[in-house]
């Protein structure tokens, strides 16, 4: 009788480390290339790093 080892579970803890680790390599990366990145804080929409809009640009555009 030939059995095959069971798949190691996955929990939700070592998903979300996964994820963390994805995003905080990402952002490491846009900081090196000089690149801005978007993030929501309290509910607003923040842009962050030298080459973020402004504020006032960033607005949306009327729709036509």
């Amino acid at each position: 009788m030939i059995t095959t080892p069971k798949p190691s579970a996955i929990t939700s803890e070592a998903i979300l480390e996964s994820l963390s680790r994805a995003v905080e390599q990402e952002l490491d990366r846009k900081r090196r290339l000089g690149h801005y990145y978007v993030t929501s804080e309290n509910g607003e929409i923040v842009f962050h790093g030298e080459d973020a809009p402004t504020t006032k640009s960033s607005e949306p555009k009327a729709a036509r």
